[in-house]
């Protein structure tokens, strides 16, 4: 059995860490000591609820950069769509990959009817992942601001 005590800063938190092996059993426990003096023990699905929120917290960010990112391409391909309107030009240059080719005007807002069909579906999919991601840190708050309180802080600054 080993145990040991860290204090985070003088007046604030401190939490006791304690591991209790066997050849088959291994079990850790560690119990924040508020300062007011109360104690609550972090079990190991409080760990994994408390991991899991952080996965959940990065996948939210990483959506948020992909929608962004999906909005300027849908609106991208919307000025490109309203540009090639105004256009009198029956073949237009059409970038694919790194090269510009010459390309007939229909093909070119068929093309672009299309990959604005996929880049809206795309927006779609991430916006409902968004949402669901939010649904499940919002149920996980609940249970851990109900064990933990004010001993732990899931929002960001």
């Amino acid at each position: 059995m080993a145990d040991a005590s860290f204090t985070a800063s003088p007046s604030s938190v401190r939490f006791a860490v304690c591991v209790f092996s066997t050849p088959t059993i291994k079990h850790a426990s560690v119990i924040f000591y508020a300062g007011g003096g109360s104690e609550t023990e972090v079990t190991w699905e409080d760990q994994q609820n408390i991991n899991k929120f952080g996965r959940l917290n990065n996948r939210f960010h990483e959506l948020e950069d992909e929608i962004k990112v999906a909005k300027e391409t849908n609106e991208n391909l919307e000025d490109a769509s309203n540009e090639l309107i105004l256009t009198d030009e029956d073949v237009v240059r059409f970038q694919i990959g790194e090269v510009f080719a010459h390309v007939p005007k229909e093909e070119v807002e068929t093309r672009i009817e299309e990959m604005k069909e996929v880049t809206s579906k795309n927006l779609g999919k991430l916006e409902e992942e968004k949402e669901s991601v939010l649904a499940q840190m919002a149920e996980l708050k609940k249970i851990l601001y109900g064990k933990f309180k004010d001993s732990i802080n899931l929002e960001e600054d």
